[in-house]
């Protein structure tokens, strides 16, 4: 009773922590529905006579404008519930959508290390350093070790063995002395690898956060060196690529004082300026591409708001006030957007001083009565005739948190150059005599402003102290060191998808996720009569608690994630068909509804617990070695799985109890069930040498396959692929044969969906990376295709209305992704096997395992080489084809663990009867549970093919090959294995005798 007490709590308090979390959701659709149907409204009302496109842009622009001024604004107030629930709150809590769902951008760079060894080297241009890198670079991209081991390995061969610390013991490495070994010197490096890594990633986010994306996804690997961007939502790749790849902004900046009567006379034309522009005064009139005249979006998404001022607060509730002298006020993190885009209007421009300029706090500074958060608002003084500062971050050599000797204060120490330290000194000495801050702002936000204490500051060594946590005294040191950071992050792979293509992804994933949980509904009702009831139930609950825990975790769901949750639908019924069906045969026996339960349950555990175990080491490992959408695939899997047990085997039991209770019991079976599968008494074991001959087949077609070889995605090739949509129906061979002579070699191209909207992915400047190259190669493409798009179509149009995505990937990246991808495969193989041998204690069920497993990858792998040129969607080996191979790893283990399952308990059973006759009855005394679990899993994976769309098209087919040949293998190969194997050797032991055994006990 205990137990079922505890599974009622959790399964409760499960669905209200769901429903919960979901409800998130459903209130930022709400909101954002209405915030769009605003814009609409104001776009309808100010834009009449304006061009579609035109109408659509300011659509847009308006909208953003609304979310990004909302983003603090509290949407819904229910006491304990949702307290003051703001708009970004709710964003944070909602179930996010994956690129692939709603357009964006994924983006993987690579820290470049061998600037930072370089620059830590005492001789940056010594030849024997620059060869060592040279090489490590080389060899990195087949290697899996970090950069800074290759480097220490390279160099010990080029100098035989030579001592790396007199090239960089002492001056800046002062941690680093002259008689350390190399491997302290290498691990010091690595020390310094780590950190110039972590302060990349923290250079990102910061920039990150410009884009407005409200749940960026961004992760890194110190070890190799990479970091993972991925930002749902964004239509300016080409803005995303520049800021990512820029190099750190670390600037120091004379500023105004607040109290210079400049700054107050600027700040009252400012506003005259934005009143004129906001009253329709000022001359800002445009005109579309038909020549009609229309507003300007930037005026009509601010259209009734505060001048300048009005958004600058000098009162605060619970904020400190003594503001260093450059700042001028607070403002709200929502109002940003719009000072901005003030501040940079031609008329508000012309009206301020040309050294004048404003920036933004880096980090809020607090929050307002209404809970608001707030930045302070710096005025910088730019060098006369230009728009830079006297002093930037290049000439930082170290900076670090550190204590003042007399009070033990918080400071950051900060050491320069010579040439560094003269200009410092300068700046100092006239912010000293002139009373007025220095701004330390990196990538254009303040992180610290201060005052100039003691006169001009001399020798390049300064102590920056304040009112300092140790944290924010390690995160300021970590700014400025980043001035100095010679490791740059560059693009090595890339993935761009429209709007477009997500909503179809969206429309695709939902309705094959709706038609096979309806399928499967009516499947378990017309095949189990009213225990079907048991097994949807169960169901429905799985599916409202993974999408749950999902959400819950913050986890993204990607079109992958749509294909895990319509597998979970085929696994959540199969732990329900596998104890219905051995309740079906303890009913057939003889046994009381009451006792076929209960023993069906019992006898049930065994094998559904072994077909989730295998299947949730697949998709552990998939995660691991995984990336973007497929991770996400994973992470579905493996939340579907541990729920899966839960509620069908507790849950389902509970309700189960519930029912009998009450002197009633579920039929579970119909007039369908009673005829499938009675008294099957096949003999699949002496049709195993056929089976044996049609596995050499497979094994001939397999090593065949290898030399007829595969179509790689472009993410294990290199490579950048386009998908693009047309007007009308395309010859694959006229674009091929026209993109040939821009590229200068022929592109793949294949067709997606139907003839109108085709995959093109070329190796054309692939070694050649940067945001040029891209550019070059866009460039190319849409000259090539110019032919086949209307005429008089400009680049701007093609980009945003024709190329549905795009995807790049470098070598390096794809080296690295082709390895992971073997490892994973073979780690899925082999823990498999290890998992069966534990578990039966008998090396035949694992050769039979590994054997059948073999087979079906085999099978797989045929289909992909043979066939890809015949299908009309693509064939290619990826990470999606990956996420399915481990995938039909596990599924195929279902079946075979049943019928291992039950061979074991035969042989006890029937100890002394035949291999033969054993393995016979146990395959037919399970084949219907063998049947009905590919079955519900085969109808999704259908499902998932016909309507998923494109993106898991590929997925499912391999998939469903899978399916059917796991059902296969596990009858007509894994099962004669036992059979053929040690033909002398029982299947078990035989089965103690109980009686005696408690006799015995009795005794002792």
């Amino acid at each position: 009773m205990a137990l079922k007490g505890l599974v009622r709590f959790f399964a409760i308090v499960l669905i209200i922590i769901s429903v919960w979390q979901l409800s998130y959701t459903w209130i930022v659709n709400n909101f954002e529905k209405t915030q769009k149907a605003r814009a609409e409204k104001f776009v309808k009302n100010n834009f009449g006579t304006a061009s579609k496109e035109t109408k659509d842009s300011a659509v847009n622009a308006v909208y953003r404008r609304y979310i990004d001024s909302l983003k603090e604004k509290v949407i819904l107030n229910v006491p304990l519930i949702y307290p003051n629930l703001t708009y970004q709150k709710a964003v944070e809590q909602e179930l996010n959508l994956g690129l692939d769902l709603q357009g964006g951008m994924n983006v993987t760079l690579e820290v470049g290390l061998d600037g930072l060894i370089r620059s830590m080297s005492n001789n940056p241009k010594d030849a024997t350093l620059n060869n060592a890198l040279a090489s490590a670079t080389q060899r990195k991209e087949t290697s899996d070790a970090d950069f800074v081991t290759l480097f220490g390995e390279e160099y010990s061969k080029a100098t035989g063995n030579g001592r790396l610390a007199p090239l960089f013991a002492g001056g800046k490495n002062k941690s680093i002395k002259i008689d350390a070994s190399n491997n302290a010197v290498l691990d010091a490096i690595h020390v310094e690898a780590r950190d110039a890594i972590k302060r990349t990633y923290d250079r990102l986010m910061a920039r990150i956060d410009q884009f407005g994306v409200a749940q960026p996804n961004v992760s890194y690997d110190d070890n190799k060196g990479i970091i993972n961007v991925e930002l749902a939502g964004i239509d300016d790749p080409v803005r995303v690529r520049k800021f990512l790849q820029a190099t750190a902004n670390l600037e120091f900046w004379e500023t105004y004082s607040n109290q210079d009567p400049v700054v107050a006379q600027s700040l009252q034309q400012m506003d005259a300026k934005v009143k004129a522009y906001l009253s329709g005064t000022s001359d800002t009139t445009k005109v579309d591409s038909n020549g009609v005249a229309i507003k300007d979006t930037a005026k009509a998404a601010v259209a009734g708001d505060q001048p300048v001022t009005a958004l600058i607060s000098q009162q605060v509730a619970g904020t400190p006030q003594g503001y260093s002298s450059a700042t001028i006020g607070l403002i709200r993190l929502a109002d940003t957007a719009t000072f901005s885009s003030y501040v940079n209007l031609d008329v508000v421009k012309a009206s301020i001083p040309s050294t004048m300029r404003f920036m933004f706090g880096a980090k809020p500074t607090g929050k307002n009565a209404r809970g608001e958060s707030l930045l302070e608002v710096y005025v910088i003084k730019t060098v006369p005739g230009t728009d830079q500062p006297k002093l930037s971050g290049e000439f930082i050599t170290d900076a670090r948190q550190d204590f003042d000797q007399r009070n033990n204060e918080v400071q950051v120490q900060m050491e320069m150059n010579s040439k560094g330290a003269g200009i410092w000194e300068k700046m100092t000495g006239d912010a000293f005599s002139n009373k007025y801050a220095i701004a330390i702002a990196l990538d254009n936000y303040v992180y610290s402003a201060p005052g100039v204490n003691n006169g001009a500051i001399s020798g390049g060594i300064s102590q920056i102290s304040g009112n300092f946590t140790i944290q924010e005294a390690q995160d300021l040191a970590s700014v400025l060191r980043t001035g100095k950071l010679p490791a740059p992050a560059r693009i090595v792979a890339e993935q761009v998808v429209g709007p477009t293509l997500g909503a179809e992804a969206v429309k695709g994933g939902s309705m094959s996720f709706i038609i096979s949980f309806a399928v499967i509904f009516i499947l378990m009702l017309i095949y189990y009569n009213t225990g079907g009831w048991v097994a949807n139930i169960a169901l429905i609950l799985n599916l409202l608690f993974t999408i749950g825990v999902l959400s819950a975790f913050g986890a993204t769901l990607t079109a992958a994630g749509i294909a895990g949750l319509v597998l979970t639908i085929g696994m959540a019924v199969d732990t329900n068909v596998i104890i219905f069906e051995r309740i079906k045969e303890e009913l057939t026996k003889g046994k009381s509804y009451q006792m076929a339960v209960e023993d069906g349950y019992k006898r049930s555990l065994a094998p559904v617990l072994d077909a989730h175990v295998t299947t949730l080491l697949t998709a552990l490992i998939l995660l691991y070695f995984g990336l973007g959408p497929v991770k996400g695939f994973a992470t579905t899997q493996i939340i579907g799985i541990l729920l899966s047990l839960f509620c069908g085997i507790l849950v389902s039991r509970l309700i189960t109890d519930f029912w009998t209770n009450k002197k009633r019991h579920f039929e579970y079976f119909t007039a369908v069930s009673r005829r499938i599968f009675k008294h099957a008494a096949y003999k699949f074991i002496e049709y195993r040498k056929i089976a044996y001959g049609i596995s050499l087949v497979v094994l001939l077609l397999g090593i065949a396959a290898i030399f007829n070889g595969f179509d790689y995605g472009v993410e294990f090739r290199g490579g950048r692929s386009y998908t693009v949509k047309f007007d009308r129906e395309m010859n694959n061979e006229e674009v091929a044969n026209a993109l040939n002579k821009e590229f200068g070699k022929f592109p793949i191209i294949k067709t997606v969906g139907n003839s109108k909207q085709l995959n093109i992915t070329t190796d054309y400047l692939i070694e050649k990376p940067g945001q040029e190259v891209d550019a070059q190669v866009e460039a190319k493409l849409f000259e090539g295709l110019k032919s086949f798009l209307p005429s008089g179509i400009t680049y701007a149009q093609f980009d945003a209305q024709y190329k549905q995505s795009s995807q790049t990937v470098q070598a390096t990246i794809s080296d690295d992704l082709k390895k992971g991808a073997l490892w994973a495969t073979i780690l899925g193989l082999l823990a498999i096997t290890l998992y069966i041998f534990v578990r039966f204690r008998d090396y035949r069920y694992s050769v039979g395992t590994i054997i059948a497993l073999m087979h079906d990858v085999l099978v797989t792998l045929i289909v992909f080489s043979f066939f890809r040129n015949i299908v009309p969607f693509p064939l290619e080996i990826d990470q999606h084809f990956i996420a399915a191979i481990l995938t039909v790893i596990g599924f195929s283990m279902n079946d075979t663990v049943i019928v291992f399952d039950r061979v074991r308990e035969y042989s006890a059973k029937m100890f002394g009867q035949s291999k033969a006759t054993i393995l016979n009855k146990a395959i037919n005394d399970t084949l219907a549970r063998t049947i009905m679990t590919s079955l519900t899993v085969f109808l999704t994976l259908l499902i998932l093919f016909i309507f998923g769309g494109e993106v898991t098209r590929g997925f499912a087919f391999a998939m469903l090959i899978g399916v059917v040949t796991g059902t296969y293998s596990s009858i007509f190969v894994a099962a004669p294995i036992l059979m053929d194997f040690a033909k002398d050797k029982p299947l078990g032991e035989p089965e103690k005798d109980k009686t005696l055994a408690k006799a015995r006990h009795s005794i002792s």
